[in-house]
């Protein structure tokens, strides 16, 4: 049976990650991603995904996180929100508490990018600390 709400690390551009339950309704999860089409990342070892706005990218949605690869190379920037939720059965689910605290602390903070000689590079900032400035 599909679960009604979901419980995810939603991650917001500019935002620290938290946990949130979101409506588990396809309706629901484009709302989560900031509208339009919805999009599954799995780059992760275990049965959990990201899931993004499909066209964040080329809807110039602001840039969020990176995504990094076992030998911690980026190998992609989502741009707009995103959620990370289990999907191990055939429809999202909820993350265990395990993972919620896995993964909010793993994306806990937001990125900032810019351009180097070598590419572009990815720094995590806390928007707490930037606004007491």
């Amino acid at each position: 049976m599909r679960e009604e709400t979901i419980k995810v690390i939603l991650l917001q551009p500019g935002k620290l990650a938290k946990t949130a339950e979101i409506d588990a309704s396809l309706e629901g999860m484009q709302r989560a991603v900031g509208g339009g089409l919805i999009e599954a990342v799995y780059p992760f070892e275990e049965e959990v995904c990201l899931v993004c706005n499909e066209e964040g990218k080329i809807n110039g949605m602001r840039p969020n996180r990176a995504l990094y690869d076992e030998d911690h190379e980026m190998i992609d920037i989502i741009c707009g929100p995103a959620f990370i939720c289990d999907c191990c059965g055939e429809n999202f689910a909820s993350l265990s508490d395990e993972q919620l605290e896995k993964y909010g602390k793993q994306f806990r903070f937001p990125e900032t990018f810019f351009r180097t000689g070598d590419g572009i590079k990815a720094v995590p900032y806390n928007p707490n600390k930037e606004m007491e400035r």
